[in-house]
């Protein structure tokens, strides 16, 4: 079935297998508890996804991410992806979730974030995005109709438009002609998308994302712009890319409150554990960031408590388990003076330990608030814990 949306002139495929419903509201905010459908099954909101960049949570087995993170939908990358091992290859084995074997969600971004961090390497303009590879300097070319194409073919079951983010900071100038070039790059990935049937024996959707830099008015005419595309789910980017966090809140608000309320709603690239708290708050549903793993290769504990550097002096000695609230095996298994030992001794176990640890507990801080806000109490639980979590240990 197809919906033909007259303002903007474009006709949608009406995706019967996936729907969003709320489960709760929580009274003392806007936090929301949902349930995204998908062919690949359930994801509970408010939801964290950890990034698997090249089709993997780095070092870790995929049996470790489902039976130990127990995430539902995982992040990958499609700039990554297209560099290695291409499109094409992920096509023949059956799609990224046969190529990887993980059999729950996945969404891939659509590039443009990657293609904004090669600032020196990159040339924008109105048919898309010229870059040289990070990986041999060889030249490519995305354009909004490519990066849908490439990511039909990668086969997750969230794609995202391509879209230009701005730097920060940036001239309002720079953010408002970056801003109608997302949201005519939009325009094409919506045609783009309509234009080809379905690859795989399962559903795709699109999600647009709104852009804006910081100035207030123009994410206010973004988020309008996107709403009114009707889309399954809609997306916050261009945040996250140095701006005080409290400038960030000010942006989430200003775009959810126009966002539609049916719809799940994604901030990405984001963030601290008091960010996804705060941005839960003002009803945020999902999240992806590199922070938990990679911070979690250099040693860096996220923790209830707080943060905790490994790799300091003070934990030498200190025979306690790595975390008494037991997120996941490595938890109870190993001592912080053992995984010190591993970090000083540049041990890959290390790493890995660190990574499940902190991505297990990314997505118990998210489930738990989603308890909080059925229960009815999250508002008065997320002071709390921020309280908490605002150490250094």
């Amino acid at each position: 079935m197809f919906i033909y949306n007259s303002t903007y002139n474009y006709i949608y495929e009406d995706i019967k297998s996936m729907k969003f419903k709320l489960d709760s509201l929580d009274s003392g905010s806007n936090a929301r508890a949902g349930t995204i459908e998908t062919d690949h099954g359930k994801v509970e909101t408010p939801i964290f996804m950890p990034v698997g960049t090249a089709a993997t949570i780095k070092g870790v087995h995929q049996r470790d991410v489902k039976n130990e993170i127990n995430p539902d939908i995982i992040l990958s990358n499609t700039y990554h992806l297209y560099l290695r091992p291409g499109e094409t290859t992920i096509n023949k084995a059956g799609g990224i979730h046969k190529f990887m074997n993980w059999d729950r969600n996945i969404l891939t971004d659509s590039g443009g974030y990657q293609v904004y961090s090669l600032s020196n390497s990159r040339k924008i303009h109105e048919e898309g995005v010229e870059f040289k590879s990070h990986i041999d300097g060889s030249k490519h070319f995305f354009s909004p109709e490519r990066a849908i194409k490439i990511q039909k073919l990668i086969g997750a079951d969230i794609i995202m438009a391509f879209d230009e983010c701005p730097p920060y900071p940036c001239d309002r100038n720079y953010a408002k002609n970056s801003m109608h070039l997302t949201h005519r790059w939009l325009n094409r990935s919506i045609e783009e998308f309509k234009k080809h049937p379905q690859i795989y024996d399962y559903s795709q959707t699109l999600f647009p994302i709104v852009q804006g830099s910081t100035f207030k008015d123009l994410r206010l005419q973004s988020a309008e712009f996107i709403a009114n595309t009707e889309s399954f789910g809609n997306a916050i980017g261009g945040l996250s890319v140095g701006e005080p966090a409290d400038e960030m809140y000010e942006m989430t608000e200003v775009v959810c409150n126009v966002l539609p309320k049916s719809k799940p709603r994604y901030l990405m690239g984001v963030g601290t554990p008091i960010n996804l708290l705060e941005n839960i708050s003002l009803g945020v549903d999902m999240f992806d960031c590199v922070m938990p793993s990679r911070n979690a290769r250099n040693g860096m504990i996220f923790t209830m408590d707080g943060s905790i550097n490994i790799k300091n002096l003070k934990w030498k000695d200190n025979f306690e388990v790595l975390d008494k609230n037991n997120y996941s095996f490595v938890d109870l298994n190993y001592s912080k003076a053992y995984l010190r030992h591993l970090f000083i001794s540049n041990e890959a176990l290390g790493r890995q330990i660190a990574t499940i640890h902190n991505l297990a507990f990314y997505v118990w801080l998210v489930k738990e608030a989603r308890k909080q806000i059925i229960n009815g109490s999250f508002s008065s639980w997320k002071l709390k814990t921020i309280n908490r979590l605002n150490n250094k240990l």
